[in-house]
């Protein structure tokens, strides 16, 4: 799967409330699809089709031990997802330090200006 793709997938499974705070869940322990679905006023199988949106995104695993089936949180996307924000984040700033560097040359240009103008109002 493309990198565009996979991130599309990954922030469109996070839009949902519920499935970040399955997330968070999964970041302090995994957990069955029982445990989660203890912790929210739906079916279970409301719970699994969350679960399946975030595996489908890669952002949770599910292994088989025993009879259970813990799902785990695969942090390797959110690396993915963090490395893609810091990349933004680092344009925008650039953006930002351009832009207060035209403003300083604005600001020295007009300076001899104004001094200028005040000059001749005396």
């Amino acid at each position: 799967m493309e990198q565009e793709e996979r991130l599309s997938r990954v922030f469109a499974a996070l839009a949902d409330p519920t499935r970040r705070d399955v997330v968070r869940r999964l970041a302090t322990a995994d957990a069955t699809l029982t445990d989660l679905a203890s912790a929210y006023d739906v079916s279970v199988q409301a719970v699994a089709k969350h679960l399946k949106v975030l595996e489908d995104a890669g952002l949770v695993r599910r292994t088989r031990q025993a009879q259970r089936r813990p799902a785990t949180l695969n942090a390797d996307v959110l690396d993915l997802m963090t490395a893609w924000i810091e990349r933004r984040r680092r344009e925008v700033e650039e953006r930002y330090q351009r832009l207060d560097a035209v403003l300083d040359r604005m600001a020295q240009d007009e300076e001899p200006s104004l001094r200028r103008q005040e000059g001749a109002a005396s």
